[in-house]
């Protein structure tokens, strides 16, 4: 399976289209990471996420989780009692996304096997 991760690449972006409208890269790398702590059960606080250096600055960070807010791709919770910690969760938007990125991927691994 030779260069498969390009194959979906490409066919995310040329044939697909799946990447929420209005939302840049870093942006979608920063719903990435918040999706990755959330399947390892460790959702990031809001400061968890504004130390997030490899993202941005705090200030880029903080403008990006609004972006993804208001983009109803993310939603800030509390968890248990404690209600001076919020924490970041993917929406049913971005659960979403993400189901249309795996069927993408399983297409494009099926069409790479079928060549």
């Amino acid at each position: 399976m030779k260069n498969l991760y390009i194959h979906f690449f490409r066919d995310l972006h040329i044939k697909n289209k799946i990447s929420p409208v209005g939302i840049n890269p870093t942006t979608l790398l920063l719903l990435h990471l918040v999706a990755v702590k959330n399947i390892e059960k460790k959702p990031l606080t809001i400061t968890e996420a504004m130390s997030l250096s490899g993202v941005g600055s705090p200030a880029t960070i903080h403008r990006k989780l609004d972006q993804l807010r208001d983009a109803n791709l993310i939603e800030s919770v509390f968890i248990g009692s404690n209600r001076r910690t919020k924490y970041i969760k993917t929406s049913k938007e971005a659960n979403v996304y993400f189901e249309k990125l795996s069927d993408a991927m399983i297409k494009t691994v099926d069409s790479f096997r079928a060549t």
